[in-house]
């Protein structure tokens, strides 16, 4: 079995804690739910994980759902625009969860047993 480099480890884990972390507040937290959600889908390139596809698209979704978000933000939020521009920002909690969902996976899912 091939070993990672520990630092690859300690990434995965600053973007898990980030990831969950930054949903705590959608607005500010957005920011550090972005850059966990980077941390994971680079810690999984560089160990060709099988997830890592997954990762990088919901990283891909979380940046374009946040930018959107911030955008809208800075224009004074929806009352001069109308309500049919909001679809633009869910691609961020749809990347989340897709995130979270595939965490939970990978820590559910149990390693084959070797029969004796």
């Amino acid at each position: 079995m091939k070993t990672q480099p520990k630092w690859i480890r300690i990434v995965y884990v600053i973007g898990v804690v980030a990831l969950i972390a930054g949903i705590l507040d959608p607005l500010e937290g957005s920011v550090v739910l972005s850059v966990g959600s980077g941390l994971i889908a680079l810690a999984t390139s560089l160990t060709h994980d099988r997830h890592r596809k997954i990762f990088l698209t919901s990283f891909i979704l979380i940046v374009t759902g946040v930018f959107f978000l911030f955008f809208f933000s800075s224009l004074g939020g929806f009352p001069p625009l109308s309500w049919w521009w909001s679809p633009l920002m869910l691609p961020y909690p749809v990347g989340w969860l897709m995130a979270v969902i595939t965490l939970i996976m990978r820590a559910v899912k149990k390693s084959p047993v070797p029969s004796a």
